[in-house]
């Protein structure tokens, strides 16, 4: 009798401990994620690398191409052509306002149109190609066509770019031709630094000759 007595306390013991040792481990939904297993927003990679242009004082013009990713919504994102009326037309909120700002202006204006229909939008946006500020180089340069024009550029600048003046280039008699104006510029003289305010700043549209 003393024994069973002894095997019976000596079960509960062991089943006490047990009930015990359940309730201290926490449980499947108590447990919280370690910090490498919490969602975070992916980086946004894209195919190229965009133009190389400062998005925070370029001013996006009308033609320009633009790359956009909005997180966890693929069928939201791709490129977008600013058209000529300066808008863009986007998914669920329609045409957007989109020239003469900057990419990070232009970002956050999408992100707040799209609060309306997305919870906490994720909006990443980059300038892929430069379309609507140009300039042109033809003639006795290295290297000829149109040029993006994505930061202030001297014609100096502009002529280094393309690879210098030619062997048989005149470099006394370039001309700049500026809708109806033409401008002269003498990069014999600016290279020896005379008369310096004649290398002034491109504008779009500016088209230069090297004779």
């Amino acid at each position: 009798m003393f024994l069973t007595c002894n095997r019976a306390v000596f079960f509960m013991a062991i089943l006490n401990a047990a009930v015990l040792f359940a309730q201290v481990q926490p449980t499947t939904a108590d447990q919280k994620p370690s910090a490498a297993a919490e969602e975070k927003p992916p980086e946004v990679t894209v195919a190229s690398p965009g133009a190389a242009v400062d998005p925070r004082s370029y001013r996006i013009g009308a033609e320009d191409v633009i790359s956009l990713r909005i997180w966890r919504e693929p069928e939201l994102s791709g490129l977008v052509i600013v058209r000529p009326d300066g808008k863009i037309n986007l998914q669920l909120v329609g045409e957007i306002d989109a020239v003469d700002v900057t990419p990070i202006e232009l970002e956050l204006r999408i992100a707040k149109a799209y609060e309306k229909v997305l919870k906490n939008p994720i909006v990443t946006l980059q300038v892929q190609k430069v379309e609507s500020k140009r300039y042109y180089l033809s003639g006795e340069v290295g290297r000829t066509g149109a040029f993006p024009l994505v930061r202030p550029m001297t014609i100096l600048e502009a002529i280094t770019i393309s690879g210098g003046i030619r062997e048989f280039g005149n470099g006394k008699k370039i001309i700049i031709m500026r809708g109806t104006e033409r401008l002269k510029f003498n990069y014999n003289e600016v290279i020896k630094g005379k008369k310096l305010d004649q290398n002034i700043l491109l504008q779009p549209g500016d088209h230069i000759v090297v004779p």
